[in-house]
């Protein structure tokens, strides 16, 4: 086949097509549809999964990972005793590189902010691998006790929040009760472990010069980032790794426990980060590959249903001498036509489409933050356009030259053969089959949804507003900040349609993870048996009335009041699941409770006896999906307190009451924060998006395809009753009732979708199998979701089914006896 010829054959393709306006057009935007919907899947993968990272010869880029699943802590942070350990005994690493995410309230650049930084020693971006777009980064010199403050703004929040203002180097910020010049700004990169506003060296952050910090080995708050050493791989360093670490376990025991599990793992960083989205974007990237699947089998009953119309034109083509080949380049002529408009088509509809599903990854991924549309969708396109086209050419079964096969070139008429009935029934099968595990994996999503969202609280979300309120303490005492939010508080009451105020430092949901894993707590009378570890509970700080304020019923006891003061008798209230772990069949109340982790020494907590004067009902406030819940509460001016957060219980507008409450903290103190106002029904709500999004995206693909299926299957019946249209003539001639042949045809139809309800289930449960091995979130849909699949899949079918059933029951006799 020469270009000449094929040139020719596109000509020829593209009148035929031209006849048939309805059709081509059908086609194209089906095939629009599947290529459209990968190529933007394929830009989100390749954007978030496989594109490299800003960061020089990331293939040497590790990540190190500490893990105590013994107790519950997939990632575990490192200690400044741990990272020394390290850094001298492990030899196939070049250098580590350390991060500790660190909450600053930051004054001097605009509006007082609250702001996430990066405290960094000195060699962690050279271990990275980075560059500044301005000024500097910082070095070495910036280490130690005695160095000036300085930070490093990142390029998204130097771009976004300060409109790319060069002016920016040099100047003085405060971050806390510390200050730090600008010195540069980092280029664009992924940031991972946390989003950060900038870089800070640790001098500004006093926590990390204390004596505390530097010898405590259980004091972990550090992220580890390394550099292969050369010839070393991820494997030798992971081994080395383990062996070092294994050596740490043994030589400080009291550290770690036994029944902690620690250890330790190296990946590289990119996989790292990409370890979060991964499972959700591969399963969305097959979804769509389904719909192409589901596209492609549609479009290939149009083109078989169209090659039979022709048959008698075919026929006398080959009765003519056309060869086979001749006569299937002139289908391939077609079909690169329909697929190269439908890539077009397309490609046009997945940038937008790209856009959306970018800022859905973004949810689980920060590389989809920065995502861009490259010509690789147009590649993507181009090839599925050729994937399509050769399958739909070769979908038709073509005549021979010298062998019509009564293909009805004598009368015209229509007969479709038993082959050609078969192939509309198998891409029939083929969709339904796609669109069942479609529906099966939308119908889970949503079933999670729903139960995400009907699951008790025990907090009053409607009536609650929450707002970040961290107490400046530049130049403070503990107890002018104990002041701070106590007039605050009683400022705040005053307001119309408020109810109470309370303070505290976790706001549910939004702040889960900030605290890390459960600390050791013992009660008096407790002994632990031989090599049992004390249990471990949650540490919150809250003030009098918080449990009102929230909506939780104390169920004993009473709750704190301004007689729990600093000098005074330390007290605690405990809920109700540690009341009943560790007093059974006791009053709790009046009992004495203690801290026993080796932490507390280290976070300036008393580890003194505290008497429980208070039960409270169980909360959650780290799962949406709340568990027992082992929680201790201070009293507010018995501990110090660390960012702190309002709660405000109203009735009427509590949106409104965003304004008056922020000019009564500024009139308060004008370098106060106040952000992030929202109630704890919308906090909720947020935290639930990427649920509601998954149902969203997965649902309509689903539903996408669900409305390609049924139009298949209305196909398939429609030219099965075509080809039996003298048969129904003649079982109406001897009597036959209409009715009858509607339920036939209808019969027909759900048949086509019950072998195609069990072909997709087959295939899910299997994919699933195959999927699970590889990703531990994969999870197979329940009985329920599966018989409802199976249910609107039939209905659908059945629906399908109607027209072309009443057309059957509406044949004419005498035309049908009269036709061939």
């Amino acid at each position: 086949m020469n270009a000449i010829t094929f040139l020719r054959d596109l000509k020829f393709a593209f009148r035929s097509l031209a006849r048939s306006k309805g059709l081509t057009a059908t086609v194209v935007l089906t095939l629009a549809l599947g290529i459209g919907a990968n190529s933007a899947m394929f830009s989100v993968v390749r954007g978030v999964l496989l594109r490299p990272l800003a960061n020089r010869d990331e293939s040497r880029l590790i990540y190190i990972r500490q893990s105590a699943r013994g107790i519950g802590a997939e990632d575990v942070a490192f200690s400044v005793p741990e990272l020394q350990d390290l850094r001298e005994r492990v030899k196939s690493l070049s250098a580590l590189g350390d991060f500790s995410t660190i909450g600053f309230t930051m004054v001097g650049l605009g509006q007082p902010r609250e702001v996430r930084a990066g405290v960094v020693g000195g060699s962690y971006f050279s271990v990275m691998g980075l560059h500044p777009v301005l000024g500097r980064l910082l070095g070495p010199h910036d280490d130690g006790p005695s160095a000036a403050g300085a930070a490093v703004l990142t390029y998204r929040f130097w771009t976004t929040g300060l409109k790319s203002d060069p002016t920016v180097l040099g100047k003085t910020i405060r971050l806390g009760e510390r200050s730090a010049t600008i010195v540069g700004v980092l280029q664009p990169s992924v940031p991972y472990p946390a989003e950060t506003e900038l870089f800070a060296n640790v001098v500004t952050s006093p926590h990390h010069l204390s004596a505390t910090m530097v010898t405590g080995r259980v004091h972990r708050m550090t992220e580890l980032f390394a550099r292969l050493a050369p010839g070393a791989t991820v494997e030798s360093a992971r081994a080395e790794l383990r062996a070092v670490h294994g050596a740490m376990l043994k030589e400080h025991p009291e550290d770690y426990p036994v029944n902690a599990d620690f250890r330790i793992d190296a990946v590289l960083l990119r996989e790292q980060i990409a370890s979060r989205a991964k499972t959700v974007l591969l399963v969305l990237f097959a979804a769509a590959g389904l719909v192409f699947v589901i596209a492609c089998s549609n479009v290939a009953n149009l083109i078989l249903a169209r090659t039979v119309r022709r048959e008698g034109e075919l026929s006398v083509r080959a009765a003519l001498g056309a060869s086979t080949g001749a006569l299937r380049r002139t289908l391939l002529a077609e079909t690169v036509l329909l697929g190269g408009a439908g890539a077009a088509v397309g490609v046009l509809s997945a940038r937008p489409m790209a856009a959306v599903l970018a800022r859905y990854a973004s949810r689980f991924s920060v590389r989809a933050l920065d995502l861009t549309v490259d010509s690789s969708m147009l590649w993507v396109g181009a090839a599925l356009a050729v994937v399509a086209a050769l399958l739909l050419a070769f979908v038709p079964r073509l005549p021979s030259p010298g062998a019509p096969r009564g293909l009805g070139m004598a009368s015209g008429g229509l007969r479709i053969t038993g082959g050609a009935n078969r192939r509309l029934r198998i891409f029939a099968i083929t969709q339904i089959a796609a669109c069942f595990v479609l529906l099966a994996g939308a119908g889970m999503l949503l079933k999670t949804l729903l139960a995400l969202q009907a699951v008790e609280t025990g907090f009053d979300t409607r009536h609650v507003l929450a707002l970040n309120a961290p107490a400046n303490a530049y130049g403070k005492t503990p107890d002018q900040v104990v002041g701070f939010y106590k007039e605050a508080i009683r400022r705040i009451t005053d307001l119309p349609g408020v109810d109470r105020v309370a303070m505290g430092v976790v706001v549910p949901w939004r702040d889960a993870g900030n605290f890390g894993f459960g600390l050791q707590f013992s009660v008096e009378g407790r002994v632990r048996a031989p090599g049992e570890e004390d249990p471990r509970g949650r540490l919150r700080t809250v003030s009098p009335g918080f449990f009102a304020a929230l909506g939780v019923p104390i169920v004993a006891g009473r709750d704190f009041n301004d007689a729990d003061r600093r000098n005074g008798e330390p007290v605690v209230i405990v809920s109700q699941s540690l009341a009943q772990r560790v007093f059974p069949n006791q009053d709790a109340v009046n009992h004495h409770f203690m801290w026993t982790d080796p932490v507390m020494k280290f976070a300036n907590i008393s580890t003194e006896p505290r008497r429980i004067v208070g039960v409270v009902a169980d909360v959650d406030d780290e799962n949406v999906v709340p568990g027992p819940a082992l929680t201790v509460y201070h009293p507010f001016e018995q501990v110090e307190i660390w960012g702190g957060r309002l709660f405000i219980h109203a009735h009427g507008d509590l949106y409104g009451l965003v304004t008056p409450v922020t000019r009564i903290i500024r009139r308060m103190s004008p370098d106060q924060v106040v952000e992030r106002a929202a109630t704890l029904e919308d906090i909720r709500a947020e935290v639930l998006t990427p649920d509601r999004l998954n149902t969203l995206v997965f649902g309509g693909f689903a539903a996408v395809a669900l409305a390609i299926a049924v139009v298949g299957v209305a196909g398939v019946l429609a030219f099965s009753v075509s080809q039996r249209t003298r048969e129904f003539g003649i079982r109406l001639a001897v009597g036959a009732e209409p009715r009858h042949l509607v339920t036939g045809v209808i019969a027909q139809g759900a048949a086509i979708a019950a072998v195609g309800v069990f072909a997709g289930a087959a295939c899910g449960f299997a994919l699933a199998k195959l999927a699970g091995s590889y990703f531990e979130a994969v999870r197979t849909p329940g009985a329920m979701v599966v018989v409802g699949s199976a249910a609107v899949l039939l209905a659908a079918a059945v629906v399908a089914s109607v027209l072309p059933a009443l057309r059957a029951a509406r044949v004419d006799v005498m035309q049908a006896l009269r036709s061939d």
